[in-house]
């Protein structure tokens, strides 16, 4: 139970902090609505989705009313498409067909985005897995609320440099399909090395085969509340940063399991897990990269930012599991540059560059997320920076990823507006080394030797 201490505390997170549940995601499977009849599969997902998800809207503004936290989205996840394409799909236009169905279905019942127009092909590729990778940049051009991703490598099996090369050219087309939007399909599109099968946050979101027919996963995000609780932390020790950290996201993941069991009860669906990342928006005072100041840093990307972003992590991490036994998902500390106030005035002024992001990859939660590049850079270039962040995730047996956006017909000096909570970004440089010679060897890397574990 929340006693009447905590539900003060909780308030007050509310009101001046910016705390609040990022998501509510549910999860549906949809193996069974394969179909050799593209109609025919289409028919069984729309009803699906509808049939599954009619309440989710409503019962989430319901439960933010009643209980007076705010919940910023309603989001739907569904089984990887290529596998439930795989049996009517055979060309890239049967592919963009169901992606059409899927906006369909999430416009007709009201959620803000759903997630699993996704391939995993970490070892190799089907035929059905290469035309869904092929088909994203059309079927991401001519939808709304629709989300892709791909799992190009894992610890276990290595990283699938087919695929990588490959995506380098999809992010590139995504761009040019969608140049009219300022390249907006590329938000909506992540590849990730060992994506998990709940997370409830996009782009990356679909559900994992296996998970039950249905399923609540919910997201909780409060990068002001930790904030705030270290501002009275100048001068302290690790030690006792670490336990403010701590008992902050203990507090922060109780709110989530609180929304996550009524949403659950209240939809008739199993509880599946509480994510608690640190997501930051362009609000003012929601930023990952203002709690790094906080710690002590003169701005996100100096030296000792790695180390701080560590820190934050850990103790995130280890609250959240003080206060649920089914923590999942990402749970850690996002660092989206054009998402983050704090992250895009660091970029702006020189403080952050590709690199160093690149290395604070090494110990957050995700990866490279929401940077925009200039849209001339080459797809290699762009398949050389994917190979990067999946081999950290493969070698540190981590989830990595990479949302990159080369905004067709703008360079570095200039930015971007994508507006809401994708916000705006500075067009960063890359490094300007060919690799092209590397990443079209083809091929896969091969898993690491500590990933022999059986």
């Amino acid at each position: 139970m929340i006693n009447f201490r905590e539900v003060t505390e909780t308030n007050q997170m509310i009101e001046k902090e910016n705390l609040d549940v990022r998501t509510i995601t549910m999860g549906i499977s949809l193996l069974d609505c394969a179909d050799p009849d593209l109609g025919h599969c289409c028919e069984k997902i729309y009803d699906r989705i509808v049939k599954s998800s009619c309440n989710l809207v409503r019962v989430g503004e319901e439960i933010s009313t009643d209980f007076g936290i705010p919940i910023v989205n309603k989001r739907i996840s569904v089984t990887p498409i290529a596998l439930v394409g795989a049996s009517c799909c055979r060309t890239e236009e049967d592919y963009v067909q169901i992606a059409k169905t899927l906006d369909r279905a999430a416009h007709d019942v009201g959620v803000n985005f759903l997630g699993g127009f996704s391939a995993l092909v970490s070892k190799g590729m089907t035929a059905s897995d290469e035309l869904l990778i092929r088909s994203i940049p059309e079927a991401l051009s001519v939808t709304e609320l629709v989300c892709a991703s791909v799992n190009l490598g894992s610890t276990r099996t290595g990283i699938n440099m087919d695929a990588v090369r490959l995506m380098g050219s999809i992010f590139k087309e995504t761009a040019q399909k969608t140049a009219d939007r300022d390249s907006l399909g590329c938000a909506k599109l992540v590849v990730f090395c060992n994506a998990p099968d709940d997370n409830p946050f996009m782009a990356g979101a679909f559900h994992g085969v296996t998970e039950a027919d249905r399923v609540i996963n919910v997201g909780v995000s409060g990068p002001g509340v930790v904030k705030t609780a270290l501002e009275s932390m100048h001068g302290k020790s690790f030690a006792e940063l670490c336990e403010t950290v701590k008992k902050t996201a203990f507090k922060i993941t109780r709110v989530g399991m609180l929304v996550a069991r009524e949403a659950s009860k209240r939809l008739d669906v199993p509880f599946g897990i509480v994510d608690l990342s640190l997501a930051p928006t362009p609000a003012i005072g929601d930023s990952v990269a203002d709690i790094l100041c906080e710690m002590g840093l003169e701005q996100a990307g100096a030296p000792g930012t790695t180390a701080a972003l560590a820190l934050l992590n850990d103790q995130v991490k280890k609250g959240g599991v003080m206060a649920s036994s089914y923590v999942g998902g990402l749970s850690g500390a996002f660092i989206p540059v054009s998402e983050d106030r704090g992250m895009i005035h660091a970029a702006e002024c020189g403080a952050l560059t590709i690199e160093k992001l690149e290395a604070m990859t090494c110990v957050c939660s995700v990866g490279l997320d929401m940077i925009a590049i200039p849209g001339d850079t080459p797809d290699t270039t762009i398949a050389g920076i994917i190979a990067d962040e999946m081999a950290i995730g493969m070698v540190n047996a981590k989830t990595t990823a990479v949302r990159v956006i080369p905004v067709i017909g703008k360079g570095v000096g200039e930015t971007v507006e994508f507006g809401g909570l994708l916000g705006h970004a500075p067009i960063m440089p890359v490094n300007r080394y060919d690799c092209s010679e590397f990443v079209n060897r083809g091929g896969r890397i091969p898993a690491p030797i500590h990933s022999f574990k059986n």
